[in-house]
Order: C-alpha cells, then sequence, then structure tokens
C-alpha cells in the first residue's frame, strides 16, 4: 500500500489549496459528532469517492510515542474480528500471549539494557546483538507464537474484499495534522464502504502489531536513512522547530518505535479516533437519501469520545540565526527556512502569491537564478502552512562547479527585490490568473475534490476552499511586500548547506534520478520506495491518474512523472509475464 502524504498531494497537484468555483457540499452530523460533507456529482458516473479524515498527526503526538500516529495508518488495514482471520477466538488468544511476552522484553530493554548502555557496556539498548540469553528465550517464543497465528491470519483480506467488488484507490495517508483513509466505490457499493469503514472504527484488531512495527522500521530505513539527505533533513527540522511538536518526523524516532506498547496505542486510538473527532467525505454519483440512511445505520453506531486534548504548546520566538552545514553523498543545495504562519492565517494568501511570482517556469528564480546568472539547477520558494504553526522557505541545487553560499546570497538578493521593489500590476494578476485556471481544473475530478474537502476540514474548514479564492483575488502589491518584509527577519533564518563529500563520494553518474529536480527527485525516490509492495490494481491506478495528469505538469515534474509511469508499467509487465 502507498502511505504517503507527500506523494499524494504532489499527485492530485495540490500544491495551492485555491478555487475557482464555489464548491458547496452538504453537512451532514451525527449525534455522535461525526460530521460528513455530501456533494453529489454527475460528471463521472457509477463511481463515489469516498474517505475520512481523523484529525490526528505527529503534532498531536509526544517523546515516547512519536510515529504511532503512522503507525496507526498501517494498524487499520490489518481487519476486524470479521475481517483478517479465520478463527478470532484463537488469533485473539496468540495476540494475549505475544503481549505478555513482549511486556516483558520491553521491561527488559529499558530497565537492564538501558542501564547497560548508560554504563557504557553496550552501545545500542535496542540491538538483538546485545540480548541476555533471557531476551533471546523470548524473542524464541515470540517467533513460536507469530508462526502459529500465521495460521488463522487472512493476509490482506481488508484491502482484497475492496478490490474484488469493485473498488480502487484504497489508500491512507498521514502527516503533522491528520490521517486520512481514502477510497473509490462504484455507486452500487457505498453501503460496503459504510459497513467495511464503520467496522474497523468500531472494532479494530491491531492483530501483528509487533511485526508491523518491522515494516515502519524498514520504510523509515528507505525512506530516511538509506537517502543521501533524509537524515539530514531530520536534523534539519529539529533545529528549526524548537518548542512546537513539529520538531520529530511523522514516522517517529527509531527508539519510540521499538518501544511502544499495544495498551498505548489503545489509548491512542480511543483518544483521537473517537467519531467526533472524524470528518466523513462522499463525493460522486449518489443519492442523498440512501447516504443519510447509510450514514445513520453504519457511523451512527459509534459511540462518541472524549473531546481529545488540545495541543498548547506554541513555537517559541527564535533570536538568532541557526546554520547547518553537511557533507553527503548528494549534489550541493542549499535551504533557507524562516517562520510564518498557519492555516487560515490572514497573511497566507499574500505569502502564497507571493511565492507564486518567484516560482514556475516563468517567475523570477528561474529567469535569475537559473538562466541568467547560471548558479542553480533547480531554485524554489515553499509556504508550508500547518494546523498551528507555519515556516517559508527557499530551496535550490547548485549547478555544477558553485559553491551553496553563493547561491545563497544570490538568494538574498531576490528577496530584497520583491521586499523593496511593488509587484506589477500586470505581473500579479498573470499569477492569479494563473493559479485560479490550475485550481479550477484540480476540482474536475471527484478523487481530487474529495481529498481536498476532507484535507481542509480536518485542517480547520472546507470552506477554506472558497474563501482562499477570494482572498487571493484581493492580495495587493503592498501585501506582498509587507509580507516579504515581517516575516524573512535574518535573526529568523535556518540555514542549512550541503555539500559533496570531499573524499570524491557522490550520487554516481549513472544514478536514474540524478536528472530530475530535488523536489520532483524525492517524489521519485518515495514512489519507487513503495512501489513494489503495492498491490497491482493499485499500481494500474497510479498509472490512470498519472497519465491523466501528466499534460498539465510543469515541466519538473512532468518528466518525473513519465518515469514513474514508465517504472510502474515495467512492474505490470514483470507480474503478467510471473502469471
Amino acid at each position: 500500500m502507498l502511505r504517503s502524504c507527500t506523494l499524494v498531494l504532489l499527485l492530485l497537484g495540490l500544491t495551492l489549496p485555491l478555487a475557482a468555483q464555489q464548491v458547496a457540499p452538504e453537512v451532514y452530523t451525527l449525534e455522535n459528532g461525526m460530521k460528513f460533507l455530501l456533494l453529489p456529482r454527475d460528471t463521472q458516473p457509477n463511481v463515489i469517492a469516498v474517505g475520512w479524515a481523523a484529525r490526528v498527526g505527529s503534532v498531536n503526538e509526544r517523546p515516547g510515542i512519536t510515529g504511532i500516529s503512522h503507525f496507526f495508518e498501517h494498524m487499520m488495514f490489518k481487519g476486524t474480528t470479521t475481517i483478517g482471520t479465520s478463527d478470532a477466538d484463537r488469533d485473539g488468544m496468540y495476540i494475549r500471549e505475544q503481549e505478555t511476552v513482549r511486556s516483558k522484553l520491553r521491561a527488559t530493554h529499558l530497565d537492564q539494557q538501558y542501564e547497560r548502555w548508560k554504563r557504557g557496556e553496550i552501545a545500542d539498548p535496542w540491538d538483538q546483538a546485545n540480548d541476555t540469553p533471557e531476551m533471546s528465550d523470548m524473542r524464541a517464543r515470540l517467533r513460536e507464537i507469530q508462526e502459529s497465528q500465521k495460521k488463522v491470519i487472512r493476509k490482506n483480506e481488508f484491502d482484497e474484499i475492496y478490490t474484488r467488488l469493485g473498488a480502487s484507490g484504497t489508500n491512507a495517508f498521514t502527516s503533522h495534522d491528520l490521517t486520512f483513509y481514502i477510497n473509490n466505490v462504484p455507486s452500487n457499493k457505498l453501503e460496503l464502504w459504510a459497513w467495511m469503514e464503520s467496522d474497523r472504527l468500531q472494532d479494530s484488531v491491531f492483530r501483528e502489531f509487533y511485526q508491523e512495527r518491522d515494516v515502519v522500521h524498514e520504510e523509515r530505513r528507505m525512506r530516511t536513512e538509506s537517502t543521501p539527505t533524509g537524515i539530514y533533513q531530520e536534523q534539519f527540522d529539529a533545529m528549526f522547530w524548537q518548542s512546537s511538536p513539529y520538531s520529530w518526523p511523522v514516522i517517529g524516532w527509531t527508539t519510540d518505535l521499538n518501544s511502544y506498547t499495544r495498551e498505548q496505542a489503545q489509548d491512542y486510538f480511543e483518544t483521537y479516533y473517537s467519531p467526533n473527532n472524524l470528518v466523513g467525505v462522499i463525493v460522486g454519483d449518489f443519492d442523498f437519501d440512501e447516504a443519510y440512511s447509510l450514514i445513520d445505520r453504519y457511523f451512527g453506531r459509534l459511540e462518541r469520545g472524549e473531546e481529545p486534548p488540545r495541543v498548547v504548546t506554541l513555537e517559541m520566538p527564535q533570536l538568532a540565526e541557526k546554520r547547518m552545514n553537511v557533507e553527503c553523498d548528494c549534489p550541493p543545495q542549499v535551504e533557507v527556512r524562516y517562520h510564518a504562519v498557519p492555516f487560515g492565517h490572514r497573511d497566507e494568501p499574500a505569502l502564497e502569491v507571493m511565492a507564486e511570482i518567484l516560482n514556475g517556469v516563468t517567475g523570477r528564480l528561474r529567469k535569475s537564478l537559473i538562466e541568467e546568472q547560471r548558479l542553480a539547477t533547480s531554485a524554489r520558494v515553499i509556504v508550508d502552512s500547518r494546523k498551528y504553526a507555519g515556516s517559508v522557505g527557499f530551496s535550490g541545487e547548485c549547478q555544477a562547479g558553485v559553491d551553496p553560499e553563493k547561491l545563497e546570497e544570490a538568494w538574498y538578493g531576490e528577496l530584497e527585490k520583491i521586499q523593496s521593489e511593488p509587484v506589477s500590476e500586470r505581473e500579479l494578476q498573470k499569477i492569479k490568473n494563473q493559479v485560479l485556471a490550475s485550481s479550477y481544473r484540480r476540482l474536475a475530478d471527484n478523487f481530487s475534490l474529495m481529498i481536498q474537502l476532507g484535507y481542509y476540514e480536518a485542517l480547520g474548514d472546507w470552506e477554506y476552499i472558497n474563501e482562499f479564492a477570494r482572498q487571493l483575488t484581493e492580495v495587493t502589491s503592498e501585501d506582498i511586500q509587507r509580507v516579504a518584509g515581517s516575516y524573512f527577519d535574518p535573526s529568523d533564518r535556518n540555514v542549512g548547506i550541503y555539500r559533496r563529500k570531499a573524499s570524491g563520494g557522490g550520487v554516481a553518474a549513472t544514478d536514474p534520478l540524478e536528472r530530475f529536480a530535488p523536489e520532483p527527485r524525492a517524489m521519485v525516490r518515495q514512489y519507487l520506495t513503495f512501489l513494489p509492495q503495492m498491490p497491482l490494481e493499485q499500481v494500474e491506478e497510479m498509472v490512470r491518474k498519472m497519465e491523466s495528469q501528466v499534460a498539465e505538469a510543469p515541466p519538473d515534474f512532468k518528466i518525473a512523472i513519465e518515469f514513474m509511469i514508465e517504472k510502474s508499467r515495467e512492474r505490470l509487465s514483470a507480474a503478467e509475464e510471473e502469471n
């Protein structure tokens, strides 16, 4: 399964949350507090895009359980007492037996192994090479129980039921602020979706809990630790966010992945997956009366929970510049990031318009830094407005022989221009027209619109789709100068300088990803990581979606998407030959 917020959003084109027309879903709220956004559309007959979002992400975690929100994304596909097992009683027995042994093993780690680590006797308290004989015996017992449990587990049954009955795109992603479960179902299978999703909300079984932690460890290794800049990007984020819970990665810290328990997971589930913390979205070819009836029947049976705790720790003001210097197997590059505004802030539209003036094939950064000064192969400003805080930053990759510091200084030059020189009305209107036009196209697809509605409602309010468009048209040249002068203070600057290792190591010239700019390269690398794990029907769905969007993609992304299509087709061809 493809579990990637970044990739899903990139493929759907959700770089700016704008709309060129009014969207008006019916809002229906159950007595248990679960809200639904219902939007019938007949532009894609016989198909409904469906999903539900939990207002929980890594920002809701704490040290000790970082990564647990993302881990739930995996757990929620393991099934229930009726899906995923041939014998619920024996399955439950094996789960309890594993928990007993795991509790003893965890206690040994935290007590005995941590003490050995503090005394300097071992380098890593979680490394199995440092196990005591007693711990080795416990692991052997766990393997015995897991082998027995395999006999009653029906692997991937949750996904297979959907696929067998005509659904596609069954997926999920976790971000810093939310977790979203998404799907496409035939119009006559809306009841199937309502039953399946309410059943796993009411009766999820966290089977293979500890085995799945190993899967997440491998995911972390491939996505972060095995990439040239992954671990450094984590360090940069932790440096940037001083007090905010955005400082840890969505996938979590390694020791936390090792240590949290099923009991902690159950508490977390009951806290954040109660219906009053969820929003459901239905977009497509369906009947209102049928939808109301199914929502009442299935989701209405969920019991309301206590209101989840609020995130109260805000980011402390930064008073001095921070810098990080890196030598890695990567092209020379630079990132300069500043603290900015959260989702829905009144300055967000002006920051977004400013970024679009600088970005794109006709933007100022390409013209100046890439074409005229020949300092960069790519350059971009990214506005990242999250639920409780935000950032705005520049990133660029150097052309051959260019020092990152020179590219950094060139960025300050472009920033000074936009701070001191008013943007012409013609340039401003051109950007507004481009963004509104692309946003209008994004509303044509039910699946994309379903995700936008759920995403923005989980962050704060679905009407952001409509309001942001109005706010965009009201942005003036004075607004752009004002935000450019307000959010780029040198004392608030965080700079990451990346150089190739002096030893000459680096990205091999034969690396097929070297030809892509940094942002699409990250997207491709992430996609190739998950491609071998995807069910074939998921691969086919991704190919169809990419083929429908590749023509409108920016040039840097177009060649990357074409490459992903090619690799996807190779996977499908190989599977066909095997059969």
